[in-house]
């Protein structure tokens, strides 16, 4: 068992409506990750983050600008939302990432131009967090960064794999996210 403490983030990747079941750019069975993390969010963790893909109406990441992605949570969309069943209340932050127009973001802590640091490393050092677990959606894109980065800035970092679905790549992810010395869990392993 994993014991959680006040030195641990819970970091809850790009639940939105856009990544769900019926969404612009679907992860399958996305909204099974929901309760999981409901359930996550009652433990004692010192700080809980969402982030969201928040992109302009003509972000570089969609097709129709030579991107590879369909249009997808558009900045001030009910596709860029967060699930509705999503319980928000005990969130400390919510961060909205893939803001410029020109470049993407798949992680939490930097953009994809490798340089541009988003607030969170500084954020969550300001608490004493030493710790993260990353959930959400979708394990092969933004999830791995998302915990590749928080290592390389100096946090442990930890994914929930119950809590997380995957595009396509689940094996490449996995494999990725062990060669990176990340630990994988399960959300039972967590109290």
């Amino acid at each position: 068992m994993i014991k959680i403490s006040s030195a641990d983030a819970l970091l809850v990747v790009d639940v939105q409506n856009d990544f769900l079941p019926g969404g612009a750019l679907a992860v399958e069975n996305g909204d099974a990750v929901i309760p999981v993390i409901n359930q996550l969010m009652t433990l004692p963790f010192g700080a809980i983050v969402t982030t969201q893909d928040w992109h302009p109406s003509e972000h570089c990441s969609f097709e129709e600008q030579g991107g590879e992605w369909p249009r997808h949570c558009v900045a001030d969309t009910s596709g860029a939302d967060l699930a509705e069943a999503l319980d928000r209340r005990a969130v400390s932050l919510e961060l909205r990432k893939g803001q410029s127009l020109s470049v993407d973001s798949y992680s939490a802590f930097l953009e994809n131009d490798g340089v541009t640091r988003t607030i969170l490393q500084d954020w969550l050092m300001n608490r004493k967090i030493r710790r993260v677990f990353v959930t959400g959606l979708a394990l092969d894109y933004c999830v791995t960064y998302t915990a590749i980065d928080a290592q390389a800035a100096g946090f442990e970092s930890v994914i929930v794999l119950d809590a997380c679905r995957s595009i396509a790549l689940l094996d490449e992810a996995v494999s990725k996210i062990e060669n990176a010395g990340i630990l994988l869990t399960e959300s039972s392993d967590l109290s």
